[in-house]
């Protein structure tokens, strides 16, 4: 039988999309299950807890693909590069841009679903930048741990604040 190619990319291009929005989904229904069993808490810190349990097994998944051979610049591109892959993952798009000088990187959100997904399960955009920012964080600390650099991250501009694209500069200081 044969394969009708364009018809077979198309399904997996549904699949993929499918399986995206199920992953932030998912992050929102557990928010919001978190929630109603903890009626009392702070649902911001609740989520932020969740966003910081996702840094730390997204920085673990980092370590086995990083790699200093090529230098320090090589390496900043390859963090950043990390950072795309995720978020492309998730369903955004996004890429890196060069900075001014060799040991900075923008990472440039030009769409990304987390917002949408935070109105349509009512939590706040402002939870949602911040969660981001932690995710952003604490992995770029256990890299610079893991690898011995002291590279920082900034968030410039934010979707979530109205600010048409999310634009963060890694950098080293």
């Amino acid at each position: 039988m044969p394969v009708d190619a364009e018809k077979e990319i198309s399904r997996l291009w549904r699949a993929l999309h499918s399986a995206q929005d199920s992953t932030i989904k998912t992050f929102y229904q557990w928010r919001n299950a978190a929630v109603g069993l903890f009626p009392n808490a702070n649902p911001s810190e609740i989520a932020l807890k969740g966003w910081e349990a996702m840094a730390h097994d997204l920085g673990k998944s980092y370590f086995p693909r990083l790699s200093f051979s090529k230098g320090e610049e090589a390496f900043l591109r390859q963090v950043a590069g990390l950072y795309v892959n995720t978020w492309q993952g998730y369903g955004a798009v996004v890429k890196v841009e060069k900075g001014s000088n060799p040991m900075e990187a923008f990472i440039k959100w030009e769409r990304c679903p987390w917002p949408s997904f935070a109105k349509d399960f009512a939590a706040p955009l402002k939870e949602d930048v911040a969660g981001c920012d932690l995710v952003l964080q604490i992995t770029l600390e256990m890299i610079n741990t893991f690898m011995g650099t002291n590279f920082k991250i900034e968030t410039q501009k934010a979707i979530p604040r109205g600010e048409g694209v999310c634009l963060r500069r890694l950098y080293k200081p």
